[in-house]
């Protein structure tokens, strides 16, 4: 098989993908898939609006920007909707449509159109296995349900949102359940890929392990 140039992250929920997606972005000028947003999207429009009509509003309507930090997405040129996009309510919602056959289908081109031959780093839930699964370097990245509910409340707590640790934990573990036990896209490694268990690790020691997976691979 012909391997492309993409990285993919997988993983459960909090496992800090996200996070080590956008410094690996930054640190090789490389274009970022955040798959998960794509979801939220679809559960940010779906209340009012067809999913067909909705793939059209992403691809026309939605920007991406990638920054030091984070990725902002940008509706209609100048509406920041990043914040909204990252509500709890958002997040339970677009875990309960990448269930739906007819919601992936719908995104698996608008995903693999990320990869225009010149290099991606795409992080989700079915990078490797499903979407990229001839991509050059593969990333299962986990960690222990208590340490990304920890991860999850200090994050919704610096957006001053109301958070419960007990209830945090019980979420990600039935999301996890549901993840990866699904008749479509199960959250499973690829049999490829490199498994890091970051739940002693910092975002600084995960991006050392896996720049030296991509430098080993790609340089």
């Amino acid at each position: 098989m012909k391997r492309i140039n993409v990285i993919t992250i997988d993983g459960p929920a909090a496992s800090g993908k996200g996070s080590l997606a956008i410094s690996i972005a930054n640190q090789f000028s490389l274009k970022l898939l955040d798959s998960g947003s794509l979801y939220r999207l679809f559960a940010f429009f779906e209340r009012n609006t067809d999913y067909s009509e909705i793939v059209e509003i992403i691809k026309n309507r939605v920007e991406f920007k990638l920054t030091n930090e984070s990725q902002n997405i940008i509706l209609d040129k100048n509406v920041d909707i990043t914040h909204e996009l990252k509500s709890e309510e958002v997040a339970k919602s677009a875990s309960k449509l990448s269930s739906q056959k007819e919601v992936r289908n719908l995104l698996l081109k608008l995903q693999r159109d990320f990869y225009q031959g010149s290099g991606l780093v795409a992080d989700g839930r079915d990078m490797g296995t499903v979407v990229f699964n001839d991509a050059k370097l593969k990333i299962f990245l986990t960690a222990s349900p208590e340490v990304r509910a920890k991860r999850r409340y200090i994050e919704l707590q610096n957006r001053k949102q109301e958070v419960n640790m007990p209830a945090l934990i019980d979420d990600i573990k039935q999301r996890d359940l549901s993840d990866s036990t699904r008749d479509i896209s199960p959250l499973l490694p690829a049999d490829d890929a490199h498994i890091i268990d970051s739940s002693d690790m910092s975002l600084e020691e995960v991006f050392s392990y896996a720049e030296n997976l991509i430098r080993k691979e790609f340089i």
